[in-house]
């Protein structure tokens, strides 16, 4: 037999090298294919975090600038984001060897190596509008005053927190932007916001839960200290508010007015004054104001020291270059500037405010879990 015929029929001739390699790669393959599911959370969390994040500052202020030229607010929840994923593969291998002839001196090689993989992402996202009960309490309800509460332990300022959420605390009215009820707010108002801001970082003044009776309420106290500076902005809180000297400690009821010298009345927002007078601070175009397509509150410049703009909003015809949300909304963009911390702060904080009149629901949705393979 020619050597040539007997190195190819042998156990090392090329048959054989291919057929092994074909089984060496095929081997490679399988020990490769290790579940899908874990290597997609460090992935996938974030991104649907950070895609969920910037909808909702976009979504926020789309409606706010719905509510500034007179439009209905829609917003549209995320319910549940569910991922599907499949990675199927396939490795054919076919090869074919010629016993040489005397006239050629090697034999023909014939080899076919066929490759198939297919990768599926099927994301399943479900969207649920907000209406019908849940529109009306989420965002025509009052704020529980408890839920204030919880912002102030949070560390929240308690200017910001009763400007932004309250309508009168007994019986001194804060400023509201409303077109349909605008007030230009009291200037007491104005003072108890800047008094209890200073007691709050002294540390004089604050907000806790009381239980009496089964029940639990919000009660302020007002404590006694021997710093000049700290007892003057006790007895100023005590005075603007009609508040029993005697006492330390008031009950904090939701109403508009107390009934003696030991409650303080809240009466708060819903979750729509809120976004109205937020609204009513938003940069608009002059030729909008001037066709009568929105309506400029009239603010006097005493007004706007007092009450100023929590959130500042820009207009402009060309998108903006640097911003920490931005939309365009009748042929013209609305931004909030990135080099704007205390905007971002606060309008991050307008976004909580929505969880403060959220009730539990009556049965939790079911848990659905899909493969990933």
């Amino acid at each position: 037999m020619p050597t040539g015929v007997s190195d190819a029929l042998s156990p090392g001739g090329r048959p054989m090298r291919l057929t092994t390699a074909l089984i060496c790669v095929s081997t490679l393959l399988l020990s490769g294919c290790t579940s899908l599911g874990p290597t997609t959370i460090a992935r996938d969390r974030f991104d649907y975090v950070s895609a969920l994040s910037d909808s909702a500052k976009r979504q926020m202020l789309l409606n706010l600038l719905k509510v500034r030229y007179g439009d209905t607010p829609v917003f549209m929840d995320v319910a549940s984001v569910i991922g599907s994923y499949s990675l199927e593969g396939s490795l054919t291998g076919t090869g074919a060897y010629a016993i040489p002839s005397a006239v050629y001196r090697s034999g023909d090689q014939i080899a076919q190596v066929e490759a198939k993989g297919t990768y599926a992402d099927k994301p399943t996202i479900t969207y649920q509008p907000l209406a019908g009960e849940k529109f009306a309490r989420s965002l025509m309800a009052p704020i529980p005053v408890s839920g204030i509460l919880f912002l102030l332990q949070s560390g929240y300022p308690a200017d910001l927190v009763l400007r932004a959420c309250v309508n009168t605390i007994n019986g001194l009215q804060n400023a509201y932007g409303g077109a349909a009820n605008q007030r230009p707010g009291d200037p007491k108002f104005y003072e108890l916001l800047v008094a209890l801001r200073q007691a709050q970082d002294a540390r004089v003044s604050g907000f806790r839960v009381r239980s009496t009776k089964g029940a639990q309420g919000v009660v302020m106290y007002i404590r006694q200290t021997r710093q000049q500076a700290a007892s003057a902005m006790g007895r100023k809180i005590r005075h603007l508010l009609g508040l029993n000297p005697a006492r330390q400690e008031f009950s904090v009821v939701p109403g508009p007015f107390a009934e003696n010298d030991s409650q303080i009345a809240v009466q708060t927002r819903s979750i729509l004054q809120v976004m109205v007078d937020f609204a009513s601070y938003v940069d608009v175009s002059t030729t909008d104001v001037a066709e009568s397509r929105v309506l400029s509150p009239e603010r006097s410049a005493e007004q706007e020291r007092m009450f100023p703009a929590l959130v500042n909003v820009r207009q402009g015809y060309l998108p903006p270059g640097d911003a920490f949300v931005a939309i365009q909304y009748r042929n013209q963009w609305f931004w909030i500037d990135d080099h704007d911390p205390k905007s971002k702060v606060i309008f991050s904080f307008l976004q909580l405010l929505f969880s403060l009149t959220e009730t539990p629901q009556a049965q939790s949705a079911p848990v659905v879990t899909i493969p990933a393979r």
